[in-house]
């Protein structure tokens, strides 16, 4: 049978209408505008702490607080945004820490130090995640973004006691179980105004975690010539 111009995938169908231009350029520049709105949110924070409200956000964005709930519902869905961008940066922090160490103390350690690096660096920030941990998708967006560190954590400690011939079981437990030991001490440090150098406390929680995989490595029964390597590399 001859197909017809109305047939819906026929050589004579008809194009499909083109997006608007105009549209296209509007919702870009309102996604812009999104984008600066959370930063000067993020400014606020900084500045007047983590009980910042909606009429300091406003100031200094240099809007009107309509203006702000043009793009934003209300106030939670703007905090909500913002706990994503500091979770981001979080993420951006500890990731290349991680990848970078080949040694396993190392890499203990340089996990807590990128960790207590964010919180040192940015108390208010931190302090606002932990003022709105009450709020559902702000818990969710701090418990996904522990998961993606654990997980980047595990692989690597996987391969650290893959390399050594030891049993692989432990590492995602152990991952888990670092991330939210250094979350609990972060947020006692940077409660109690961080009565502790940033180095001395990576020091005290490095020797203390180390000693889990330290012990399981000391327990193993390794050939002599791989623990007599691997001990050549301690520090």
């Amino acid at each position: 049978m001859q197909r017809t111009s109305t047939d819906v995938n026929g050589p004579d169908a008809a194009p499909e209408p083109r997006r608007s231009g105009r549209r296209d350029r509007w919702a870009g520049h309102r996604e812009q505008r999104r984008h600066e709105l959370i930063s000067a949110a993020v400014q606020a924070l900084l500045r007047h702490g983590p009980q910042v409200d909606m009429d300091q956000v406003a100031a200094t964005a240099g809007v009107s607080k309509p203006v702000l709930y043009r793009y934003f519902a209300d106030k939670s869905q703007l905090w909500l945004a913002v706990s994503e961008v500091v979770a981001a940066r979080v993420v951006d922090a500890i990731t290349p820490a991680i990848e970078q160490v080949r040694e396993e103390r190392a890499l203990v350690e340089a996990t807590i130090d990128a960790y207590l690096g964010i919180v040192e660096s940015e108390p208010a920030l931190y302090r606002f995640l932990l003022h709105q941990a009450g709020h559902p998708g702000i818990h969710q967006v701090v418990a996904g973004t522990s998961r993606q560190v654990a997980a980047g954590l595990a692989r690597a400690i996987g391969d650290r006691l893959r390399a050594l011939g030891l049993d692989a079981g432990p590492a995602e437990p152990w991952a888990y179980g670092l991330v939210g030991f250094v979350q609990a001490v972060g947020d006692w440090w940077t409660t109690h105004g961080q009565p502790i150098r940033r180095a001395a406390l990576t020091d005290y929680l490095t020797t203390l975690l180390w000693s889990g995989i330290e012990g399981v490595r000391r327990g193993a029964d390794l050939p002599p010539e791989l623990t007599r390597a691997h001990e050549r590399t301690e520090p």
